[in-house]
């Protein structure tokens, strides 16, 4: 079993770990092409552009499946990322995970990028799933930049200005963009109120695993003998794991679990 998966850049990394926890035995493709960051301010024709070749690269592996683990890729290029590789190819696009957020009312808050952020699309997204709760979008301005690379003194500033306009009684976060989930356990700190109600981060990285897993008719396997590579591949050529993807706990599951080549 081969499944790829595709970003910008390391946003990737939460849901290829959520795949190695799922099927150890899973061989892993990630594609990415960190040199054209940040897609977020691009045109959607751009963003379109540049999530067709970094797809093209992942799929010239032969995977059974491939991961958009991208927010904006997924809103820009979906669509024609599924004309040109299904059926041939299953798509899996990532969603924020509004709708889970959402379902118990109160005060839900929605971090994303700026570009994100009030966007038609999410707010479509809001309409469609947000029920009975109150919605706040918060932009968090530079946060996916600085976990791109390994900037802690920027994660900590693009953490604390996003809690700031977060609403105290929040009950619920959305992680909007998948480079969030990487420092999780940091905003859940940053936001909860030692006076307010236990906090909730929905992500989107376990579930799009497991679609994955359902679009190729396999079932989880978390006690499989790891037994398979991972293929690193930027801008179409092979790479190295990112130094920066190290210094997250989904980065160094990767590395660890089997030779990277």
């Amino acid at each position: 079993m081969k499944i790829a998966l595709m970003d910008s850049g390391i946003g990737l990394l939460a849901a290829a770990a959520a795949v190695r926890r799922l099927r150890p035995d899973a061989e892993l493709v990630l594609s990415s092409d960190p040199g054209s960051m940040p897609w977020g301010p691009r045109t959607p024709e751009d963003i379109t552009a540049l999530a067709l070749d970094v797809a093209r690269a992942a799929a010239a592996h032969r995977p059974d499946a491939l991961i958009v683990a991208c927010n904006t890729a997924s809103v820009h290029a979906l669509p024609a990322l599924r004309a040109e590789l299904e059926p041939a190819l299953p798509v899996i696009g990532t969603v924020p995970a509004i709708k889970p957020a959402a379902a118990g009312g109160g005060s839900v808050a929605i971090w994303a990028t700026p570009a994100t952020t009030g966007s038609p699309y999410q707010r479509g997204l809001i309409g469609d799933f947000g029920g009975t709760a109150e919605v706040t979008e918060v932009p968090c301005p530079g946060l996916a930049d600085a976990l791109e690379h390994g900037d802690e003194a920027g994660i900590d500033r693009a953490v604390a200005a996003a809690a700031a306009l977060t609403p105290r009684d929040v009950r619920a976060v959305v992680l909007g963009c998948t480079h969030y989930e990487l420092v999780a356990a940091r905003i859940r700190d940053a936001v909860q109120r030692p006076d307010g109600p236990p906090l909730a981060l929905h992500g989107s990285a376990g579930a799009v695993a497991a679609q994955a897993l359902r679009r190729i008719g396999a079932d989880p396997a978390p006690g499989a003998e790891p037994s398979a590579g991972l293929t690193v591949l930027q801008a179409g050529r092979p790479a190295a794991l990112p130094g920066a993807a190290l210094t997250y706990a989904e980065g160094r599951l990767l590395a660890a679990a089997v030779p990277t080549r």
